[in-house]
């Protein structure tokens, strides 16, 4: 368990619910600034984990389980497995293939779902209004994502290195990869399948970066 994860699977699970980490904390009762990303790290520069005591109450706040938060830090899921959603909670997203991301009617200027061409995908409860499914076609992502899986994008949800997102280039090109750096200037992205190459963009050659929540594998 790394202490980057714990601290991302907090953003993640604040995001999850429509809060800011900072919104996280007070739902819990704590301090407003507890996890704020000056509180991660001592003066030293040494690593700040969160304390049992303030996970307890987040998880409390939250009603999400202890399986569910393990799932998040380890980075195999990140909706709440069991539990918090029910039948009559279970939401509709548009769906599209993979290969038809890149063309031209399914998203705004944003990022976000726009059109009439998208079809529906049932989905335990999730915050982001905006979350968007996609189905994978071809071999291009295997063995992570395999053709036919269905994964969740939440355009809400905090990205960090390491984590898998879905990337469309200006240029129209959509794939799915997994974040290596992300600065100032760049985006350098790992391919899922060792057969592929990585990418490299300039920030500029990119429209948008979308985290991948969950998949049906």
């Amino acid at each position: 368990m790394k202490h980057d994860d714990v601290w991302r699977a907090l953003d993640t699970l604040a995001a999850e619910y429509g809060l800011s980490p900072s919104g996280l904390a007070k739902r819990a009762g704590l301090d407003p600034t507890t996890f704020n990303p000056s509180k991660r790290r001592m003066p030293d520069g040494r690593a700040r984990w969160p304390s049992t005591e303030s996970l307890a109450k987040v998880l409390d706040a939250t009603g999400a389980t202890l399986d569910a938060f393990t799932a998040l830090v380890t980075g195999a899921r990140a909706l709440p497995a069991g539990g918090r959603a029910t039948p009559a909670a279970a939401r509709r997203v548009p769906l599209i293939g993979f290969a038809q991301a890149g063309g031209d009617g399914f998203f705004d200027d944003g990022g976000y779902p726009v059109g009439g061409g998208w079809d529906e995908v049932a989905l335990p409860e999730i915050a982001d209004p905006n979350a968007y499914a996609l189905e994978i076609s071809g071999e291009s992502m295997e063995p992570v994502f395999r053709d036919g899986d269905v994964v969740i994008v939440s355009p809400a949800a905090p990205i960090r290195r390491g984590d898998r997102v879905v990337v469309r280039s200006i240029e129209g090109e959509v794939m799915a990869k997994q974040l290596a750096r992300r600065s100032a200037r760049r985006v350098e992205l790992r391919s899922l399948n060792p057969a592929h190459p990585d990418r490299s963009f300039d920030l500029g050659e990119v429209s948008w970066v979308h985290r991948i929540v969950w998949a049906s594998q």
